[in-house]
Parts: C-alpha cells; structure tokens; sequence
C-alpha cells in the first residue's frame, strides 16, 4: 500500500452500499462517503458491480480494500446470509471482488467490522481485555475484540436461551413485533447479556444498531455485572473497521486470517 493512500472500506446492507476512504489516523472518513442502493435482490454479481463503481469513484490507486458482508466469512468465504441472497452461501467473496476491483481485498463480517472500529476508535478505545459488541436490529449481530485483535465470527445472537434463539427475543425487532416499552423490553435483554457475561466474562460490552441512539432509556434499567455503554461510531463502524482490516492486511499485520485473502 502507497504511504499517501487511505484504505477503502464497503459496508454492504441490504438497502444500500457505502464507501469511504478511512484516514487511520483519526477513524475519520478521509473524504465524503458514497453510497448507492443495494441491487434488487442482492446477488453476488450485481454487488461486485456496485461496488466497482464506489472503488472507482472514491479508492487511491493501490489502496487496499476491505468489504464487509453482512454473514459468517471464513477465509474470504461467505458461510452463511440470513439477509442477502442465497447464493453468497459458499461464494469466494475474497475472489470475486478481487477480480472486479484490481485491488488487494478484505471481507469481513459487518458486526466484526464494527466490533473492530469501536474498539479502535469509539466506545471501546484504550479498553484492555475482551470487548463484546452487539448490534441490536433485526437480529444481533456481535463481535468479540480482545487487546485490540478481532476474534471474528462470534454469532452470539443466535445463542439459545431458554429454549430459544435470543435474538428472537432479545433483539430491537421483537420489541417492535411486541410493541413492547423500554421497561419491559429490558428484563429480556437482561436475561440475554447476562448469559453472555457468564459464558466470557467480558471486560466491557458496546451496544450498537439504530436503537443504540436510544440507550439512555434502556441500558441504565439492565441489571448485569459487566459495564455496558452504547456505540459511539454509529453508521461509520462498518466502513471503519473494513479500512483497518484492509490497511493491515496491506502490511502484514494483525488482520483476522478468517476474513483475508490467504
């Protein structure tokens, strides 16, 4: 990677596709983000194409580039898509947007993404031993990130609590389906993290996803042991932490060898 070229970093979601060059340094975007609407559908081929097109209208030559995908990715593969078309399960991500981009490519889960770029950057940042985001939205996502090193693919909203997938219960969309209040909806969360305290004993955990602008009408009512704070980096995380894994990845660094091009 060229010293005066920003990595790229995509953040690829079912409505639209972003992308920004990411001044290290700072976290910062190094110029304005871009953003186009997700293809009907989503399919691989038609989302290589798009994001062709940010690469092109926003990437230094050069720049390494990192995408996240909203999905388990293991070794540049995506193993799973409860959200995107079908067949990314089982697609060479790494190598399809490789060939399309002509640049050096990371793919990495959005939650991971996010995870990374809090602890970087926002909420999480200087925090020492294991750091636990979760996203609350549709489901929730999470990212497990200790002394700064991602540990990716934590999937800790699919965890089964009592009898049930937590992110069935404890996610921002069931408070929706439920119409529940912000005083009934915290037991269920309380319930969730203290499960997930229990299993990994984190140091801190960082709430995430749109209802995170919220949390001061929900986090102060749950009842765990663990400090819990809300995200700081709102809708950059992604973008962010995709920039960074790409830069590392560039440099021989400490980027996950699940998410990177072997």
């Amino acid at each position: 990677m060229a010293d005066d070229a920003h990595p790229f970093g995509i953040d690829f979601g079912g409505s639209g596709i972003k992308g920004a060059p990411v001044d290290l340094g700072s976290g910062e975007f190094a110029a304005d983000r871009t953003r186009i609407e997700t293809p009907e559908g989503g399919r691989p081929d038609a989302v290589a194409e798009v994001v062709h097109k940010l690469v092109e209208a926003g990437a230094a030559p050069g720049a390494p580039v990192g995408i996240t995908v909203p999905g388990v990715v293991m070794h540049g593969v995506v193993r799973s898509a409860a959200n995107i078309d079908k067949r990314w399960v089982g697609a060479d991500a790494v190598d399809l947007f490789a060939r399309r981009l002509g640049h050096d490519v990371v793919v990495v889960n959005d939650a991971d993404a996010a995870g990374l770029a809090e602890a970087r950057y926002g909420a999480a940042r200087d925090q020492a031993g294991l750091v636990i985001m979760t996203t609350l939205g549709t489901g929730i996502g999470s990212a497990l990130v200790y002394d700064g090193v991602l540990v990716p693919n934590s999937e800790l909203g699919h965890l089964e609590i009592d009898g049930q997938d937590a992110e069935t219960v404890a996610a921002n969309s069931a408070r929706e389906r439920d119409n529940l209040s912000w005083a009934e909806w915290a037991p269920l969360l309380t319930r969730y993290y203290r499960t997930v305290e229990f299993l990994f004993s984190p140091d801190l955990f960082v709430v995430g996803g749109g209802v995170s602008k919220h949390a001061s009408k929900y986090l102060p009512l749950l009842d765990i042991r663990t400090p819990i704070v809300p995200a700081q980096l709102r809708n950059t995380a992604g973008i962010v932490g995709a920039a960074v894994l790409a830069a590392e990845a560039a440099r021989g660094g400490t980027a996950s060898t699940s998410a990177v091009q072997p």
